[in-house]
């Protein structure tokens, strides 16, 4: 396939260069030249995951990859469901969290994992990535102790759960962790500086893992169709998709799927009160504001990197952004989603509840209603027991962290630190 520099269209590379690579020149971000849509959703919807995948990627990669291939790495990269759990009558939930780190980032991280194992010489690779806390983990544990793959993670000292903290923190080997002083859109203005500097991307051979990267982002299209996948027929005709949003690779990949032809009727962008996006759709002007702290952390995001392919995308499918719902909500109001969600009989946490809160708004009568639960309710142990008033349980992947010792180091808002740990990898 080819892909193209959203930012300078005449760097044009494939898909293997675009994995490897990661960001294009001036940080821009690569998108697909063509988008065909998939001739035949409802046999694919009868299919299993992974043989359902395998035929979504593989339309996407083109021969690049064999199909063969496509499906070995598939199968390597998706070995956990992800179901659909009814909540109320017409609103129900996609589970994303059933993954080694329990949260959706376990598709795309272990899926371009899979990819780089494929595509590596003998070179080495360093992946540099940022995290608000699932992404971290993800890619932590997809890259751990793979060959001549070095890992760093950049996080916002203080600002993600302590169990998500324990998750990806504690591993050591070639994954090393750094905990900044600072937001994590510090973190990710550091990685975006390090793709800047053509003499360390070549020293290191650096690449990201963020949902930056076009293999984590296409991954991510292949649960939209599981979760069709399981809604009936009538469920299926009107269907309602609001999908928690930080960096919005997650609606991104959504956007995608129903540009190959998935019959998603519409999206619900739902953030926290990091707006930006929201305030852009209703204003029309683009304005971040200093990323706040919320219960919501994975989503305290107020410069979302992924945006540029949903306008890109947009404007090639000559859609309207003015079709894309939205919305916000302050902690108050995620507190009163989440104790709701509680008293209908479904754990939930603050990201997914924001999603859930969402759409009851802006859901119809005669629409079908699914939002995308992020990740396990215990990786939010602290604050969801708080607002819910109960103990909640934890399950081994966390339980087995919990009490092992934090290996990340400290760092200021340094780029310069950063590039000397990089180099001495």
């Amino acid at each position: 396939m080819n892909l193209y520099n959203i930012k300078d269209s005449s760097e044009q590379v494939n898909f293997q260069r675009a994995v490897k690579q990661g960001l294009g020149r001036g940080q821009g971000l690569f998108f697909p030249e063509t988008i065909t849509p998939l001739s035949n959703i409802d046999a694919l919807l009868e299919m299993n995951l992974v043989d359902r995948s395998t035929e979504v990627l593989s339309h996407l990669i083109g021969d690049e990859l064999s199909k063969e291939v496509v499906h070995s790495i598939v199968s390597k990269a998706f070995t956990f469901e992800a179901p659909v759990k009814k909540v109320t009558d017409n609103i129900n939930a996609l589970e994303l969290f059933h993954g080694p780190t329990l949260a959706f980032k376990d598709f795309g991280g272990r899926f371009m994992a899979q990819c780089l194992a494929q595509f590596k010489d003998d070179g080495k690779i360093t992946i540099l990535t940022a995290t608000s806390g699932d992404t971290g983990a993800a890619v932590a544990h997809a890259f751990y102790n793979m060959e001549n793959i070095n890992v760093v993670v950049l996080y916002p000292k203080g600002k993600i759960s302590p169990l998500q903290e324990k998750l990806f923190c504690t591993l050591g080997g070639n994954i090393t962790t750094v905990a900044v002083e600072g937001t994590f859109d510090d973190c990710q203005a550091m990685v975006k500086q390090a793709f800047d500097d053509q003499a360390l991307k070549q020293a290191i051979g650096l690449n990201s893992a963020n949902s930056i990267n076009i293999s984590r982002l296409f991954a991510q299209i292949c649960y939209y169709f599981e979760a069709f996948a399981q809604l009936n027929t009538t469920q299926r005709e009107n269907l309602v998709v609001s999908v928690p949003s930080g960096n919005f690779g997650d609606l991104t990949a959504g956007l995608l799927a129903k540009s190959l032809g998935l019959p998603i009727k519409r999206f619900i962008a739902a953030t926290n009160e990091n707006d930006t996006v929201p305030r852009y759709l209703a204003g029309g002007e683009w304005v971040p504001k200093a990323t706040v702290a919320t219960l919501s952390n994975a989503m305290d995001v107020s410069a979302p990197n992924n945006w540029p392919r949903i306008e890109e995308l947009f404007k090639v499918k000559n859609w309207a952004l003015s079709e894309l719902g939205y919305g916000k909500l302050n902690d108050l109001q995620t507190k009163e989603a989440l104790t709701e969600l509680d008293n209908l009989g479904y754990l939930c946490e603050p990201h997914g509840a924001i999603a859930y809160s969402e759409l009851t708004k802006q859901l119809k009568q005669d629409e079908t209603g699914l939002f995308l639960c992020t990740a396990h309710p215990a990786k939010f142990k602290e604050s969801v027991e708080d607002i819910l008033g109960r103990d909640i349980f934890i399950p081994e992947e966390l339980a087995s962290r919990a009490d092992l010792d934090l290996l990340s180091k400290e760092f200021p808002v340094d780029f310069a630190k950063v590039r000397e740990l990089l180099m001495s990898l």
